[in-house]
C-alpha cells in the first residue's frame, strides 16, 4: 500500500521585487511495510550503517551520531545524528550556489512503550538557498497491529527568495521534489531488504 499527496501552495503574490518570492513545496506520502513494528525500527536503524546500501543510498555521504539517551522514567530513547548529503536539488542550482553538499541533523524518538518511532530532518547548511524538512513516523498499521508497519512521511521544500533563482524557482521546485521521491524510493527499498534479511535471521535463530 502506497499513498502519495502532494499539497499545491496558493500562487505567490507577485509585486515589483521579485527578491520576495518564496516558493514552498509540501507533500506526504504513506507506506505500508508488511513487517512488524519492531522489525521495521530495526531496520531504519540499520539502514545507514550497512555497507550493503551504500550504493542505493549514494546521496548520504556521511552519517554520524551526536547524542544518544535513553530516559529511564518513560523509557524513550533520544538520538540525534549528523547526516552530510550530496546537495539537494539539480546540478544547475549545485553549480549556482557553489556547493556539492548539505549537512543535515535528523533527531529521533522512539517510545518503546507505545511502539513509535518519530523522525525529524532539517538541514543546518545551504539555508540561504532552501530549506527542507523532513518527518518519518512508524507506526503499527491499524489493519495488522502485530504483523504490519506503516510509515508516514512529511516534506517541506522552501525555495529561498534570491534573485539569482527567482526566474527558475519553480523549475527547482519540481526538480528537488522528485528528487526527494526518488531517494525516498531508495531509502523503501534498502529498508524491505533488511526487513527481510531480519526475518530470516530470526527464523534461522528460533530454528
Amino acid at each position: 500500500m502506497h499513498l502519495f499527496h502532494v499539497h499545491e501552495p496558493p500562487p505567490p503574490t507577485r509585486n515589483r521585487f521579485r527578491l520576495q518570492i518564496k516558493m514552498v513545496r509540501a507533500y506526504s506520502q504513506e507506506h505500508t511495510y508488511k513487517h512488524p513494528w519492531e522489525r521495521v525500527t530495526a531496520a531504519s536503524w540499520r539502514k545507514f550503517a550497512d555497507p550493503a546500501n551504500k550504493r542505493t543510498l549514494s546521496h548520504i555521504i556521511e552519517v554520524d551520531t551526536l547524542s544518544h539517551k535513553l530516559e529511564s522514567s518513560s523509557g524513550k530513547l533520544y538520538t540525534t545524528r549528523a547526516i552530510t548529503v550530496h546537495a539537494p536539488g539539480p546540478w544547475f542550482l549545485r553549480k549556482m550556489i557553489g556547493q556539492d553538499i548539505c549537512h543535515c541533523v535528523e533527531s529521533t524518538v522512539v517510545d518503546a512503550k507505545s511502539r513509535s518511532m518519530q523522525l525529524a530532518t532539517r538541514n543546518i547548511s545551504l539555508e540561504k538557498f532552501i530549506e527542507v524538512e523532513e518527518k518519518i513516523r512508524y507506526d503499527p498499521h491499524p489493519d495488522d497491529p502485530n504483523g504490519w508497519t506503516i510509515c508516514h512521511q512529511e516534506t517541506r521544500i522552501t525555495i529561498k527568495p534570491l534573485s539569482a533563482l527567482a526566474t527558475m524557482a519553480e523549475k527547482i521546485e519540481q526538480k528537488c521534489v522528485e528528487k526527494f521521491q526518488q531517494n525516498s524510493a531508495k531509502g523503501r527499498e534498502v529498508m524491505e531488504r533488511i526487513c527481510k534479511y531480519l526475518e530470516a535471521e530470526s527464523r534461522g535463530i528460533s530454528a
